[in-house]
């Protein structure tokens, strides 16, 4: 019977060496060089979805808002009225009607633009990753439809 050991091994075969490794960290970089940019542009198309979704979200909050008030919020009161009674003669207010304050807040960490349009309509959007007005790409502005 033959008994293996430590001394029975060659130094040589334990671990891997200075350029097997530093070939295995260059392939995993030309990797990332390659596939990066991709997936960093699939996380910008899921932020406008999701503040696509959000936008859906609010509109309906403001439906249940306008059933409750007569009215949609004035620009003024904004989207924190889906939040908290916007004045003593809210009366007919049963929110809130959205669960967080976050809720009021784009992907790209800005707050969603509110404007009344009369009491029967208003305009809603979120202008994208730019957070300026116009563009296009993720840089587009997302609007309530």
């Amino acid at each position: 019977m033959r008994r293996s050991n430590k001394r029975n091994r060659r130094k040589g075969e334990a671990g891997y060496s200075l350029m097997e490794i530093l070939i295995g960290l260059a392939i995993i970089a030309l990797l990332i060089g390659v596939a990066g940019p991709r997936i960093f542009a699939l996380f910008e198309r899921g932020k406008a979805k999701v503040a696509a979704i959000q936008i859906e979200q609010l509109q309906a909050s403001l439906d249940l808002y306008r059933l409750d008030m007569r009215r949609y919020p004035t620009t003024e009161e904004g989207l924190q009225a889906l939040l908290t009674r916007p004045s003593a003669e809210a009366g007919g207010w049963s929110g809130p009607y959205i669960d967080k304050a976050s809720g009021l807040i784009d992907p790209w960490e800005a707050a969603y633009v509110y404007r009344a349009a009369g009491p029967s309509a208003y305009n809603l959007l979120s202008y994208g990753a730019d957070g300026a007005a116009g563009g296009d790409g993720e840089n587009a502005d997302i609007r309530a439809e």
